[in-house]
């Protein structure tokens, strides 16, 4: 074996920590079956073979890595000249692997799978020595929030490269689950199976806006009663269907003729007096400038919340995770529950930030 395809180990705090210094997987297939074979492979050529057999595309890895495309094209060559094989059939939109191919992307899977678990080994006790954060923020929390972590994990991680995302809830979970982030803050999913570690944030209970200037109850609201129409979420997006899964619950039956994405849109028209909505204080919060002619009230009977987690993947040092989403925590209860919280009382203890999976009742 030679120098590059050992292991090393070293001691720190008293730990060993596995160094995996080159894929030992690399396989070719013959007529006669699989053959080992030994090669020159870089480590970056492997990544980007392996984002290039997920989505088939040579530009959208281009763009995913921000590399130029000719430079993508590069590292693909040079892995199948390497290996003296095709891996990918390149007459084809979207390409696909050819059957070495397909072999040789699952053991590439493995391999940089021991390696990224093998560098959060060395970096997890660490912050000073992380290298990158890929992380993304619920839109939510884009203004106040993002700016003050960026800063502090600036601060706290001075050798990491950081890459922030603001993102819907929905596609911060995909984008997890695709390893194209290691951590994000998002609204639990309703299935809440995930397959991703899970650090509770916020507690934000559901609640009715009405406009200021409207004479009618959340109960009114809720059996249509009145002219004002219901403002819908989007369905696409969690917290909008979180709102239906109730409403279905509830057996609540409303007219669908208003269903937005956009949060300052849906509160600016019941600012306007245009319908009433479902929606949270930190959705509330955010919405600033239309505070002064919409009110909030609280869901009547049997309530409902959403959680905000931030999520990280396997591979992300426990730490670091612990560590953005205690300071996340300290972030959101400054700028959101304790302001509102002051404002409209009988939102605590139900608006709250989460220590813990104990804390999310």
């Amino acid at each position: 074996m030679s120098e590059s395809e050992k292991c090393y180990f070293c001691e720190k705090n008293g730990l060993q920590f596995r160094i995996i210094r080159s894929l030992a997987l690399r396989f070719l297939q013959t007529g006669d079956g699989l053959v080992m074979k030994r090669t020159n492979l870089s480590l970056r050529g492997l990544e980007i073979f392996q984002l290039v057999a997920k989505s088939g595309s040579v530009r959208q890895v281009a763009t995913e890595t921000g590399l130029s495309i000719s430079t993508v094209s590069h590292h693909l060559r040079a892995i199948e000249e390497s290996l003296g094989v095709s891996l990918v059939d390149h007459t084809r939109r979207p390409m696909v692997l050819t059957p070495a191919g397909s072999i040789f992307a699952r053991h590439v899977e493995e391999g940089l799978r021991i390696i990224r678990r093998g560098e959060t080994e060395l970096t997890s006790g660490n912050l000073a020595q992380v290298r990158e954060l890929r992380l993304g923020i619920v839109d939510d929390f884009d203004s106040e929030v993002a700016p003050e972590l960026a800063q502090f994990l600036a601060r706290a991680m001075p050798k990491c490269t950081f890459k922030h995302h603001t993102r819907p809830s929905h596609e911060i979970i995909r984008l997890l689950s695709e390893q194209k982030l290691d951590a994000g803050l998002a609204t639990r999913p309703i299935s809440q199976n995930t397959g991703l570690t899970e650090y509770p944030v916020l507690r934000d209970p559901f609640v009715v806006a009405v406009p200021t200037s409207a004479e009618v109850s959340p109960e009114d609201c809720l059996a249509d009663r009145g002219n004002l129409p219901f403002l819908r979420y989007s369905s696409l997006q969690i917290i909008g269907s979180q709102i239906e899964a109730h409403l279905r619950r509830s057996r609540v039956s409303l007219p669908n003729r208003f269903e937005l994405e956009s949060n300052h849109s849906l509160l600016g028209m019941v600012a306007d007096g245009s319908g009433w909505a479902i929606t949270t204080p930190t959705s509330f919060v955010r919405a600033k400038r239309f505070h002064d002619q919409v009110v909030l009230h609280p869901y009547p009977g049997r309530g409902f919340a959403r959680t905000l987690s931030l999520f990280a993947t396997e591979l992300y040092p426990q730490a670091s995770a612990e560590l953005i989403a205690g300071y996340l925590r300290r972030l959101i209860k400054r700028h959101f529950v304790d302001p509102i919280s002051k404002n409209y009382t009988w939102l605590s203890p139900g608006f709250r930030v989460l220590e813990s999976n104990l804390d999310d009742g």
